[in-house]
């Protein structure tokens, strides 16, 4: 039941992190705001696999890299002012949250 859970809180900042998302300068659309939807889609993706798997660890790992990897970007974004504190602090509690069910999932799988 986690992996359903799961899957729904990243549904939730993906959508979060449209509207953030919206607010880029028109240089940065095709760029860093595309590189960070294409991570949270791939994030999406691994765990839409690792549920539908059976052997689950790699792809969970596999997950855990990428969610670190959308961290860093939509902290990039934040550093570079393109998005405001408080969507920032937002985003930051949504993608630790979805860690913390990543690692509880990671550990259960074991």
């Amino acid at each position: 039941m986690e992996e359903l859970k799961i899957l729904q809180k990243t549904y939730d900042m993906m959508q979060y992190l449209h509207q953030a998302l919206q607010q880029y300068p028109k240089s940065e659309k095709h760029n860093l705001a595309a590189d960070t939807k294409l991570a949270a889609y791939e994030l999406l993706r691994l765990f839409i696999t690792a549920n539908k798997r059976y052997y689950k660890k790699t792809t969970m790992q596999d997950a855990d890299i990428q969610l670190d990897l959308l961290r860093h970007l939509i902290r990039l974004g934040h550093d570079l002012r393109f998005m405001s504190p408080k969507k920032y602090e937002v985003l930051s509690c949504m993608t630790t949250e979805i860690g913390k069910m990543l690692g509880g999932w990671m550990r259960a799988a074991q």
